[in-house]
């Protein structure tokens, strides 16, 4: 009877191990922030356990850009926006200590571009979901991002669309690459300014 019993407690204590094993794996991990109430910018975010004073080198990313699945910009355009916008924020990033590889203390930098200015009902280019959120059928969003090299967790996001450079949009209407430049150097002006703000230059 003992046997039985001791047999019947090892199988109730095995069970309640399982279940709690199960809901420990299926804990979904929650990140909440704060505005950062910028002036300059149309919207900024820092996550609320965000600790910047942890970095003290920067890993910049080639910037994302998103255009309607019609746009058939060639690749030698994308290539020439995403060097000028690359440029841009290395000027503005000089003080820093820029590296290649990520790392410990290494913040990584990332800039996405998103143009729905010119995009139908389902030609929305496929984007991960905090952009789709952000980025509004009929307009231009450019977004900043400050994430951990490490673990590529979001410490902070900004988002603006005050500058509208016209890209290539057909045969007859070319890119207007002084506009891009101009924006390009707007955009990385700002991202320095968030970026001292948060590290505290």
């Amino acid at each position: 009877m003992r046997k039985e019993q001791s047999t019947a407690r090892i199988a109730v204590l095995a069970a309640a191990l399982a279940g709690l094993m199960l809901a420990a794996c299926s804990t979904v991990e929650t990140q909440t922030f704060r505005a950062s109430g910028n002036p300059n910018i149309d919207s900024s975010y820092v996550a609320d356990d965000a600790n910047f004073r942890a970095y003290n080198r920067l890993l910049v990313d080639d910037m994302g850009i998103f255009f309607p699945t019609s746009a058939g910009l060639p690749d030698s355009e994308l290539a020439r926006i995403r060097q000028i916008f690359r440029a841009s924020f290395i000027r503005e990033l000089e003080g820093y200590d820029i590296t290649q590889e990520p790392g410990p203390g290494m913040l990584r930098v990332s800039a996405s571009l998103v143009d729905l200015r010119n995009a139908a009902i389902g030609e929305l280019p496929a984007m991960r979901t905090e952009l789709q959120n952000a980025a509004k059928p009929g307009s231009l969003l450019f977004m900043m991002e400050l994430k951990d090299s490490g673990n590529d967790r979001v410490l902070a996001r900004a988002a603006d669309s005050e500058q509208a450079p016209r890209f290539r949009s057909s045969e007859n209407q070319t890119t207007d690459w002084a506009a891009v430049e101009a924006a390009a150097q707007h955009w990385a002006a700002l991202f320095r300014t968030f970026l001292d703000q948060n590290l505290g230059k």
